[in-house]
């Protein structure tokens, strides 16, 4: 007889979900329709960025045209961040989103969440990440304290466990050596 072998590794790839400031009043349809659409919603947090942190999140749109009206709209009012985790999960919410001209995506893609909660190329009521780099950057960006998988390697996984881990350690165990407790377990 045979051992029984364990079930492959399905990947599960992760991408980051901003819904913009004019349309976090409609954060609870949106988020239905995304839980509908098969995504799991890994993290989540409201916060609203100055305009700096926004233009260092759009730095790959420095120099265009819109890039000042970018920022000041995102920048305007809080937004909701999610991570979101399904299998190519990138291409689908892609897709979900429709074109990023909510006017053109009302014509082409009418069911898209940009055509139903955008208002102009600009106002496009959400985000998504290009592609799986992209996504890890912006989930950093968004979520600092964040795993993003695979974990960390070599220097990668040095510099974490010095900044969020020794930390911990060295505290607890610097506590436990104070008390001196009988049972230390």
């Amino acid at each position: 007889m045979q051992p029984l072998m364990p079930e492959p590794l399905i990947p599960v790839e992760k991408t980051l979900a901003l819904i913009k400031p004019d349309v976090t009043g409609k954060e609870e349809e949106i988020e239905d329709i995304i839980l509908r659409s098969g995504f799991l919603i890994v993290q989540k947090r409201k916060l609203r960025l100055s305009p700096e942190q926004c233009s260092n999140f759009y730095a790959d749109q420095y120099g265009k045209m819109f890039f000042p009206n970018l920022t000041a709209y995102m920048s305007s009012g809080p937004l909701i961040a999610m991570v979101l985790a399904k299998h190519n999960a990138i291409s689908y919410w892609k897709e979900l989103l429709g074109p990023s001209n909510s006017i053109k995506a009302r014509e082409t893609h009418p069911d898209s969440l940009r055509a139903i909660y955008g208002t102009d190329d600009l106002r496009n009521a959400l985000h998504g990440s290009h592609n799986l780099s992209s996504a890890e950057r912006e989930i950093r960006f968004m979520f600092p304290e964040a795993i993003i998988e695979p974990i960390p390697t070599r220097q990668a996984a040095v510099d974490y466990l010095n900044l969020y881990v020794n930390p911990t350690l060295l505290a607890g165990l610097t506590a436990l050596c104070k008390e001196k407790p009988a049972d230390p377990m």
